[in-house]
């Protein structure tokens, strides 16, 4: 048993908290540990090779599935690709993307950025307006 978890159990023993606040203590715990290595939400170590977008719902007792797998080398290539697009295009592709409700500047896109935002995808989370669906965003 973790440091913490002991704490919050002595706590509950002890009633300086109730028995909802220590549940609700632990599972917020439980959310900050690190998941198990067996567990679907974690991807092995190193260099990521894919973007994934995973979503489930449930609507009038149907179920919808999307899973969606970019190699990551595609969109490395796409962003060395841009570089060599010439600036008059890449305005006018800028352009279209705003008025398509994309607000994107292709002119600033760069390698190294793409590197980190794929580093800070780990760390992302997608909120839905839907009580029944889940997003799911990471690189592996």
């Amino acid at each position: 048993m973790n440091e913490q978890r002991k704490d919050i159990l002595d706590m509950l023993a002890e009633g300086k908290i109730t028995a909802d606040e220590a549940e609700r203590l632990l599972a917020a715990l439980e959310r900050d540990l690190p998941a198990p290595a067996a567990s679907l939400d974690v991807r092995p170590k190193g260099k990521p090779k894919y973007l994934r977008v995973m979503m489930n719902t449930v609507e009038n007792d149907e179920t919808g599935h999307i899973n969606i797998r970019v190699p990551l080398q595609l969109l490395r290539a796409g962003v060395q690709l841009a570089a060599l697009i010439p600036p008059k295009a890449l305005t006018a592709a800028n352009t279209k993307l705003t008025e398509s409700g994309v607000p994107i500047d292709l002119t600033q896109l760069k390698p190294e950025q793409l590197e980190a935002l794929v580093e800070h995808l780990d760390e992302m989370t997608v909120d839905i307006d839907q009580p029944d669906a889940k997003l799911r965003v990471f690189c592996e």
